[in-house]
């Protein structure tokens, strides 16, 4: 990690109100803690520097079978670290729900990073199985969002 991610992380602390949070990444780990003086940087130096992709893609990964059906599942992952967001405003619907088919390129979360609202679009055709995270929960670069299941 360089010193810019590093900030960008205690930024997003910042902005959720978080006191501690911890990354491994490559064999490198670090660990920022937020105590009444300040804060806290903990684990050795990291040896290989990250360089994320752009942030309009999402990586589509093989996910664990649906409810044991047997089936094969793809999962629509997080582009980057930052909050999830089930729907652009907390007084619209979601865009999406379980059970919903999506389409390659639908808009179905946003993910605010340094407060950019990021739409995150499907890369996958399927039905949704299974929302892997809260509204409004912080997610984690390659976390998973939703669990898929191809559709014809």
């Amino acid at each position: 990690m360089n010193l810019k991610e590093i900030k960008e992380l205690i930024s997003l602390m910042n902005e959720n109100a978080l006191t501690e949070i911890e990354i491994e990444r490559e064999g490198s780990k670090i660990k920022i803690k937020k105590g009444a003086e300040g804060f806290e940087f903990s684990g050795p130096r990291p040896t290989v520097e990250y360089r994320p992709g752009p942030v309009s893609e999402v990586h589509s990964a093989p996910a664990a079978a649906a409810s044991g059906s047997g089936k094969s599942t793809n999962a629509i992952s997080s582009p980057m670290v930052g909050t999830f967001y089930r729907a652009p405003s907390p007084e619209t619907p979601s865009f999406v729900e379980v059970g919903q088919t999506v389409e390659i390129g639908q808009i179905v979360c946003i993910v605010e990073a340094m407060k950019l609202m990021n739409e995150i679009k499907s890369e996958v055709k399927g039905r949704i199985v299974e929302v892997a995270v809260e509204n409004g929960e912080p997610v984690e670069f390659g976390q998973t969002l939703f669990v898929v299941e191809p559709v014809g």
